[in-house]
């Protein structure tokens, strides 16, 4: 008997185990034909593997120069990079201020950690709140000249988590086409009527305003800086249309923020419109030492609601210590003097008349995200992959990160390279772009 029910079960099992084996070996396939896809396309993304602390200069795993080396930064009056360091120069960084790196940002991280330390193991509203938390959020506000902030995990959360809970289907939210992927998320996941306007077209814009009168609250949503083609949103036309139109302003301003305008609150300063942007949106991660973390700031009973019912502050854990401490010493050292914010923009110029004498097409303007327009996506990824053998780290980047036919490999000016990197940066372009034929 009990050998009758084992074969039974037995025999029963053998068809389920076979439709399962079955399904994962069509599943197989299918990634594998996707994947084959992506390499024919010329467009497979490898991860380079940095064997030291993030600098102007890194050691790639891997790549020629070495053992890695990295400058370190002294932040005063003035920046003082470091010189005649070897390895790998990284030109591909959003690491704008080189404050990931300095000494003073890693010394509070490791204070906090040892106060405070790894994580809180829960979401901020149980028990994942503490008193840096707040500190830095009322930090942020301030800087921002704003009501107050709120901290997520990253600004991709921050994103995801504003519209949902600030519009409904009463609402329309009229987005720039070429917003960051995380805009277009976090538009995708609320109710209100969606308007997308042509690429920093104001004529679009404003017959998009036009169509949206009939909804209650209408939201422009852009990017203050767009980070794949270094262009920078007209904000002071689009203020002037929101207000012609009774609309709000929200920018995110991850590609801004600690670098741009006169003391490196963003673009909104830069162009004089502090006053009339409603929400912004930005990061820790990038400028602003370069750890993790993102935020929404803005106004008081906005804060207060996405605290209520942001799902991405609802229920993720809180920002570790460390991440926090790192960028509250950040933006102590960016509100203590904004001679980084100088030595930024003369950089960028710098490269980016140079590469322009030379041949090669950069996108945007006067912003240290400085894209070289290849058009093909395989020669995106050879031109990279041979300034990496001279040195030089730089990322191709094709489809789908940018449209078809728009390949390009987008260089990032960072405060701590030396106008020797620099020059050393557009005499491999050079001599790599004649290899390729990308240049006569």
């Amino acid at each position: 008997m009990w050998a009758g029910r084992v074969l039974h079960a037995a025999l029963s099992r053998a068809p389920r185990e076979s439709r399962a084996q079955s399904a994962l070996a069509q599943l197989r396939g299918i990634l594998e034909e996707e994947l084959e896809s992506i390499r024919g396309a010329g467009t497979w993304k490898s991860e380079r593997v940095i064997t030291s602390r993030q600098g102007p200069h890194i050691h790639v795993d891997g790549a020629p120069g070495g053992p890695g080396t990295f400058t370190l930064i002294v932040l005063s009056s003035c920046v003082h990079p470091l010189s005649s360091v070897s390895g790998i120069i990284n030109f591909c960084a959003n690491n704008y201020l080189g404050l990931s790196s300095h000494p003073e940002v890693i010394q509070a991280g490791l204070r906090t950690l040892k106060e405070f330390g790894a994580g809180l193991s829960s979401v901020r509203f149980i028990c994942g709140t503490q008193s840096i938390h707040k500190d830095l959020e009322a930090k942020i506000a301030r800087f921002h000249q704003r009501e107050d902030a709120i901290l997520y995990p990253s600004c991709f959360d921050a994103n995801t988590g504003l519209f949902e809970a600030l519009l409904t289907s009463e609402d329309a939210v009229l987005s720039d086409e070429l917003n960051h992927a995380s805009i277009i998320d976090g538009i995708r996941l609320c109710k209100a009527h969606k308007y997308r306007y042509r690429h920093l077209d104001m004529a679009d814009l404003e017959a998009k305003l036009q169509e949206a009168q009939k909804h209650r609250l209408r939201l422009v949503a852009t990017d203050g800086a767009f980070s794949m083609d270094g262009d920078i949103a007209p904000l002071q036309e689009i203020c002037r249309l929101a207000s012609q139109y009774g609309a709000l302003v929200f920018v995110d301003e991850s590609h801004a923020t600690g670098f741009l305008g006169a003391t490196g609150r963003g673009t909104d300063e830069l162009l004089g419109v502090m006053d009339q942007v409603t929400i912004i949106n930005s990061t820790l991660g990038k400028a602003l030492g370069g750890a993790s973390g993102g935020y929404t700031t803005g106004p008081g009973a906005l804060v207060s609601l996405l605290r209520q019912r942001a799902r991405p502050y609802l229920f993720s854990n809180s920002l570790p210590p460390a991440a926090v401490g790192c960028a509250s010493k950040a933006l102590d050292l960016l509100m203590e003097s904004n001679a980084i914010v100088q030595s930024m923009a003369a950089k960028t110029l710098r490269f980016r008349s140079q590469m322009e004498a030379a041949g090669f097409t950069i996108s945007g303007a006067n912003h240290p995200i400085c894209p070289v327009m290849l058009g093909d996506a395989r020669l995106a990824l050879n031109i990279a992959d041979d300034m990496l053998k001279r040195g030089i780290f730089v990322i191709g980047f094709s489809y789908p990160v940018v449209p078809k036919g728009k390949a390009r490999i987008r260089v990032q000016i960072s405060a701590v390279h030396s106008e020797e990197d620099i020059d050393r940066c557009v005499e491999a372009f050079v001599e790599v772009g004649r290899l390729h034929g990308a240049l006569p």
